[in-house]
């Protein structure tokens, strides 16, 4: 109990003499710091706040203004054109003595006024300029003199040394697509996979709803957007995430994975130190607002997701979840062999260094003791469906020692699991186990992941780490953007000693971590192994794939003169052609974070054009007859994922009307058909975002992995690729066993298959097979 008389600050005792009090001066000492810390992070929000608010000008501009007021009005002129004499008639004080100082009050506020008007002008003109979107649609090479000005134009109001949030205020709301523009996007995308007497029912329902329901709903639609920061986002995270009521397991959650061919250090315990105090320079950076805000082309995205990264946990509910974001948190939530652990990152008002997250690990790996009942299976509650969690929630951790403990988990800084298992590519099965990991990533056992919480780092025994991230809150990019600094931070920056420990020294004065306690009565251990049933059926069901190709990546492509997305996706289409003899309604994700709390949109990869080249190819056509349907299926790809980024796309916007259609109680036949359609090959691409954190040259076997996600349909693929450098790809592919007409493996090697056919189809020069193999080979054995 000896942590525990350390937490207490103070102790009175009453004797006949009176009260007796006892003071920690220790106690009291953290008290004091951690308070202090607490004042410093609030004084830093407000500073950021005031920098933010007044972007693109500075606070320093204001006092710029002032003094240049002033120095009109001692020319004895007058800017303001009598507005200060009016200001200084309504001033409360009128006494002669104190002319001079109300002649300054008035100019101060004038010139207050006339810097926060400016400010205003600033934004909005800067907030029309990100509105154009017309650069998007350049010809690679060749930029009009319209983009140019445009550029030069955003340059200049978009001020000096942004913040994270700083373009918030200034980036444009998401349009309205017309409804007519939608349906008949629609209809395009729909034909090819659909028989004639399909497309014309559908192209009838299309029209009765173009023409009736389409425009009533439409103006709701508008109106919201009028009112609302985005008319898509609030009502995708509800109905698509936080009404779902399956496990968030394999179906929502997805992955990261480790460094591919490199394991840092053998020690868990030294691993998890520099991984997570990586994870704290990052939390630090962006309560600073230090991160550099991403652009695209000098052009910014919106960043309103990482507010949710840390400090955030889904809550069950029966009919919704709902999610919690607390303003801060100094401890992790740790699971070790069944038990959970509170861990304190910060002490005597400091971050803890490397070798103290280590030292703080490495005690609760050696703690030997075992588990309650139950205990080790506890977090399959999270795993399961999630009306019993929520029953069981309300039921057994509402109060006593199972809230606190609860609460405990729920309000850290982000989940951290520490695994007995041995992952990576590795062994005399490095493809198998690679596969293996990345199962293990995604599900675990299916109790010692916590899938609530916003992510959890998953660390290895014999070094190797990854992480299981929660999608409600954020889209797969913007952890990608914390894993990538802390991969490269860990390794580049923080580094190891010699024996593969953390560098730095311990504190002699640092408290254990405190074990959580719980009461979990007989009723309530049932629900959790049968939540443990439900999910472990789920995750034996799952096959997967992970796919590294070398030797031929965006490099290869660009030589094609075709976009890297649009490569491969026209490659998946021709592998799943090959690979179930169809086409079929195809899924990849793109993003909208060019419009205010912008998150994703679907392009319909799948088009007339692309099916019209696989055919082609397939049919035996000439080389010049398929080179010339690749580029203009190319192009036709290029086309849809502009208009999706620029907010012309169609799923997004019939899901919304879909939405207002069930609050006003209508039905339509039309809506109800085109939503209930099944994506049987879901893709997305996970994009390196700071390509200036690696070192592909100097450095070419520290390669990131990416990371995957679980099948969408029970008879479809999920495939998430990632382009390394110029001369890698990495794909992950995902299935059921359960479908007999579905398996990872063969897919993946059509889909390699199909990515050579294609390179051979559009460059003179033919890659060379075996030297990728002999390469994924020698690299592999770097982590055995």
């Amino acid at each position: 109990m000896a942590e525990a008389h350390q937490a207490v600050a103070f102790q009175f005792t009453i004797t006949p003499e009176g009260i007796d009090l006892q003071l920690s001066h220790q106690a009291l000492r953290q008290v004091y710091l951690s308070g202090l810390r607490s004042w410093k992070k609030r004084v830093t929000r407000l500073k950021n706040n005031v920098i933010t608010g007044v972007y693109p000008a500075s606070p320093s501009s204001w006092l710029f203004v002032v003094i240049a007021i002033l120095a009109t009005m001692y020319t004895r002129s007058d800017p303001s054109m009598g507005l200060i004499a009016k200001i200084q008639e309504h001033l409360p004080v009128r006494c002669q003595p104190y002319y001079i100082c109300r002649t300054v009050v008035s100019a101060v506020l004038f010139s207050t006024l006339l810097w926060l008007l400016l400010i205003f002008t600033m934004r909005l003109c800067l907030k029309q300029l990100l509105s154009y979107h017309g650069w998007m649609y350049e010809q690679h090479g060749k930029v009009s003199n319209t983009t140019k000005i445009w550029a030069a134009m955003v340059r200049i109001f978009s001020g000096r040394q942004p913040l994270l949030y700083s373009y918030q205020g200034s980036l444009p709301n998401l349009p309205v697509p017309a409804v007519k523009d939608t349906v008949k996007r629609y209809l395009e995308s729909a034909r090819l996979l659909m028989s004639d007497s399909e497309y014309e029912r559908m192209t009838t329902l299309a029209k009765e709803f173009e023409s009736s329901l389409g425009n009533r709903l439409q103006w709701y639609l508008k109106l919201k957007a009028m009112w609302a920061s985005n008319y898509v986002s609030d009502w995708w995270e509800e109905y698509v995430y936080l009404r779902g009521r399956g496990p968030l397991m394999v179906n929502s959650n997805y992955y990261g994975m480790d460094f591919l061919y490199v394991t840092p250090t053998p020690i868990q315990a030294a691993r998890a130190g520099n991984t997570l105090h990586a994870c704290l320079l990052y939390r630090r950076k962006l309560n600073r607002e230090e991160i550099k805000p991403v652009t695209v082309l000098n052009v910014p995205l919106c960043a309103a997701q990482c507010e949710r990264i840390f400090n955030t946990t889904r809550i069950p509910g029966e009919e919704t979840d709902s999610l919690i974001h607390w303003q801060d948190s100094e401890y992790v939530a740790v699971f070790h062999r069944g038990r959970y652990f509170r861990l304190w990152l910060y002490h005597a008002g400091r971050m803890l260094s490397p070798r103290e997250i280590e030292h703080q690990i490495q005690h609760i790996l050696d703690d030997p003791s075992p588990p309650v009942t139950v205990e080790a299976k506890l977090a399959a509650l999270t795993a399961g469906d999630r009306v019993p969690w929520a029953q069981a929630r309300k039921e057994f951790f509402s109060s006593g020692v199972n809230k606190r403990s609860l609460d405990c988990i729920e309000k850290a800084a982000f989940f951290v699991a520490l695994d007995d298992d041995e992952q990576g590519m590795m062994g005399d099965d490095p493809a198998g186990n690679l596969d293996r990991y990345a199962k293990s990533l995604l599900h675990g056992k299916c109790y010692d992941r916590w899938f609530d919480k916003s992510f959890t780092v998953v660390l290895y025994k014999n070094g190797k780490n990854g992480l299981n991230a929660e999608h409600s809150w954020a889209d797969a990019p913007i952890m990608a953007h914390v894993w990538e600094y802390v991969m490269t931070t860990d390794c580049f920056q923080l580094g190891y000693t010699e024996e593969g420990h953390c560098k730095g020294d311990v504190a002699s004065s640092l408290p254990p971590p405190t074990r959580l306690t719980w009461d979990i009565p007989a009723e309530c251990q049932e629900r959790i192994e049968r939540s443990l049933a439900v999910a472990q059926t789920l995750a034996d069901d799952v096959d997967f794939h992970v796919l590294p190709i070398q030797d031929f990546g965006k490099g290869a492509i660009k030589k094609c003169k075709i976009s890297p997305d649009a490569f491969i996706q026209i490659a998946l289409q021709l592998a799943y052609y090959r690979n179930r003899g169809s086409f079929t309604l195809t899924y990849e994700a793109s993003m909208t974070r060019l419009f205010r709390e912008g998150r994703t949109e679907t392009v319909r990869s799948c088009t007339s054009e692309s099916c019209t080249f696989v055919r082609a190819l397939e049919g035996g056509e000439s080389k010049e007859v398929c080179r010339h349907l690749f580029r203009t299926a190319a192009e036709k790809h290029q086309h849809l994922y502009r208009m999706a980024m620029t907010g012309e796309g169609i799923d997004r916007h019939l899901f919304c009307l879909y939405i207002v259609s069930k609050y006003l109680g209508e039905e339509s036949p039309f809506l109800k058909e085109v939503l209930s359609e099944t994506w049987r090959l879901s893709t997305s691409q996970t994009p390196l975002q700071q390509v200036e954190l690696f070192d592909f040259v100097n450095h070419p076997d520290y390669t990131t992995c990416g990371g995957g996600f679980g099948p969408v349909a029970d008879d479809g693929y999920g495939v998430s690729y990632i382009i390394i450098g110029e001369n890698m790809i990495n794909l992950h592919i995902s299935c059921k066993h359960s479908c007999p007409q579905t398996d990872s493996h063969k897919f993946g090697a059509d889909i390699k298959k199909a990515l050579m056919d294609l390179l051979e189809l559009m460059s003179p020069e033919k890659p060379d097979p075996s030297k990728a193999e002999q390469n994924h080979s020698k690299n592999s054995k770097k982590d055995l």
